[in-house]
């Protein structure tokens, strides 16, 4: 995604860290950080567009070459951002979600964690930003493909539904047109009202609305 190796911002202090020389791997990790802390926090309250590579390298209390050491662009940059948001809201066991149950049980287990990993603060923040300015950054449409985390859902989805397909649980479905499908209705409507586009789903009103989407999903796939 454009990210480059540490190592050109040596003469960079890290808040604590040595003058000159090479950093250790621990002192670039942390600025790292701090750069991706200072991202984040423009890129959400700024927007994509009124957030300039100046005004983070400022944030961060680090110069523009250093910053150029380690992202090729702000691009690259706002990759980076989403790829640690949607790694932070991944659950500890990924496959582990997949696992255990009847095929209603583990998509409702799914749908109920993609739910509140798609509305908290962090995840709208970005949605509103990609809403707002992806017409006028098409770039940012690829980061979203590329960092997002969906391609990966879709696929593990689509593959456990081809699994119960073989079985002769499911009807003959396309599987990753289906698991698309899925998301969407997990997502869809909560996340509009989390938005500002209706009353906001309490916590048992989403597991309802988890539980009915499964229900309704699962008898398309069956016939």
């Amino acid at each position: 995604m454009g990210v480059r190796a540490a190592g050109a911002e040596g003469k960079e202090t890290a808040r604590g860290g040595r003058r000159g020389g090479r950093p250790s791997r621990a002192e670039a990790e942390r600025l790292g950080e701090r750069i991706l802390d200072a991202a984040t926090e423009a890129f959400l309250h700024e927007g994509y567009g009124g957030t300039s590579i100046e005004a983070i390298a400022n944030r961060a209390h680090i110069s523009k070459r250093t910053f150029y050491s380690r992202f090729e662009n702000k691009a690259a940059l706002f990759g980076a951002v989403v790829h640690r948001v949607v790694e932070r809201l991944r659950p500890p066991d990924p496959a582990g979600m997949f696992e255990g149950g009847s095929l209603e049980e583990i998509l409702k287990r799914l749908a109920r964690y993609i739910l509140r990993a798609a509305l908290t603060p962090q995840a709208l923040a970005l949605h509103r930003v990609i809403l707002a300015e992806g017409t006028r950054f098409p770039e940012l449409a690829a980061v979203v493909a590329e960092q997002g985390g969906g391609r990966e859902a879709v696929q593990r989805i689509a593959a456990l539904l081809e699994r119960e397909r073989t079985l002769g649980r499911v009807g003959s479905i396309d599987t990753v047109f289906a698991a698309t499908q899925f998301l969407q209705m997990v997502v869809g409507a909560p996340q509009r009202r989390a938005l500002g586009m209706g009353p906001v789903l309490t916590e048992t009103e989403l597991d309802r609305w988890a539980d009915g989407t499964v229900r309704l999903f699962l008898k398309g796939c069956r016939g």
